[in-house]
């Protein structure tokens, strides 16, 4: 996935620099470059997700759990795997429901080109799945979210 996630976003990135190349040297941009970007964007964002949560590699605050004896900090990041887990695996069930009702429907998205709406939902509900399995993982003791020092956090 995080392959996947490397090649939407170099492919992001050609794109527009071939948009801003056409448009400054006067030919006409190709129309359906902004809204394939945008699905390239939602994308990357899905297919990296997953990765990021596996080598600690995302935004999260430890500010007040650095502080806290280890055997409350281990509670507390029981808790934080727990509710997480629950929010991956709740929001996948809708991402599951919209996708499944954008099949059934056949709407269209209509922007500078007419995609199947379906292919909105596809990489959702499977970001959020794979990030309810890191999290079972880390509830479960396979790993911990934090293991590593800032100097290490910092470095990746």
């Amino acid at each position: 996935m995080a392959i996947g996630a490397g090649i939407a976003i170099s492919t992001a990135t050609f794109l527009i620099i071939l948009d801003v190349l056409m448009r400054i040297t006067g030919f006409q941009p190709l129309l359906f470059v902004l809204t394939v970007v945008e699905y390239i964007l939602l994308y990357f964002t899905m297919l990296a997700a997953p990765y990021l949560l596996r080598i600690k590699g995302h935004v999260f605050i430890d500010a007040v759990t650095q502080f806290m004896p280890p055997a409350v900090k281990r509670v507390i990041a029981k808790l934080v795997y727990l509710a997480c887990l629950i929010a991956c695996c709740i929001y996948g069930y809708q991402l599951v429901n919209l996708l499944v009702e954008a099949i059934q429907s056949g709407e269209i998205d209509m922007r500078s080109m007419e995609i199947p709406a379906w292919i909105l939902f596809v990489p959702m509900p499977v970001c959020f799945f794979m990030c309810a399995l890191e999290f079972l993982r880390y509830l479960i003791g396979i790993d911990d979210m934090y293991s590593q020092d800032l100097i290490e956090r910092e470095n990746v």
